[in-house]
């Protein structure tokens, strides 16, 4: 008898999957008790046994989507164009947590391309980035993905964008160990007069950086403290969104975003 249970449980939790991984939008509790008939208790104890296995995951909205697993398995087929509907739980709960722009970046063409944005709870707050393609060498997102080897220095000179921005590429180069040392990027005023910007590399399954994921405010509310927040944040939600991406990191990694950021020349 306890066989017989246990195979019917599993053809109930497989139903359960099956109606998540094949709904074309996010499902509710309620919607899964509904189709497949099953009893509120029992939908809800195998939603559980799912979730906790990385076979189903919940939206901000509570709603049902597939897991980390499915994710890990489909970018290992190298289905990228679902990195911002994967991202954006972690983009929102960094920017509710900060309340600040908070974009994620790509390597494209020789620059970044900013291709999602949680945008300030603040009246005076960051632009409209999406879409938008800036120079790797002086912006947050850009030092991360030089760091860890998604995109090349661009040769030749590099541009000056303010009376900040780190033209040497001897000093950029220094810079970029500094980002990989701490485990994230910091640009103060570089890339626009009076914006600060932190930015933490995003991995794949196999450990190549994929993208890069920031916080960025106005230079008098960025305060020490504050950046040292935005900083610790910013490298926890890249650190959960490579994990959903399939990322295991080999080592423990120390998280030193703790320490308050140094606002040094030559960075925005």
């Amino acid at each position: 008898m306890s066989n017989q249970n246990g195979t019917q449980a599993v053809d109930r939790a497989a139903r359960l999957l099956s109606e998540v991984v094949h709904s074309a939008e996010p499902v509710t509790f309620t919607e899964l008790t509904a189709t497949t008939g099953l009893a509120k208790s029992t939908t809800s104890r195998l939603l559980l046994a799912l979730e906790r296995n990385g076979l189903v995951r919940r939206d901000s909205h509570g709603r049902f989507l597939p897991g980390e697993m499915f994710v890990s398995f489909a970018w290992r087929g190298g289905a990228e164009a679902s990195l911002v509907a994967v991202a954006q739980p972690f983009l929102d709960r960094l920017g509710k947590a900060t309340g600040e722009t908070v974009n994620l970046g790509v390597a494209s063409g020789g620059s970044v391309e900013q291709i999602a944005q949680v945008d300030s709870t603040y009246l005076i707050g960051g632009t409209n980035w999406v879409g938008l393609s800036v120079p790797l060498h002086c912006s947050a997102l850009g030092k991360v993905l030089l760091a860890y080897g998604a995109a090349q220095i661009p040769a030749g000179k590099l541009g000056r964008r303010t009376d900040k921005t780190v033209t040497s590429e001897t000093a950029l180069r220094a810079d970029l160990a500094g980002v990989r040392a701490r485990g994230y990027a910091v640009t103060d005023e570089e890339l626009e007069p009076g914006l600060v910007a932190l930015a933490a590399p995003v991995f794949r399954y196999d450990g190549a950086v994929v993208a890069a994921m920031s916080v960025s405010a106005p230079a008098a509310r960025m305060t020490r403290e504050s950046a040292a927040f935005a900083a610790r944040r910013c490298v926890e939600e890249a650190a959960a969104l490579s994990a959903a991406l399939g990322y295991r990191p080999r080592t423990a990694r120390t998280a030193q975003a703790q320490k308050a950021p140094e606002r040094k020349a030559g960075a925005a």
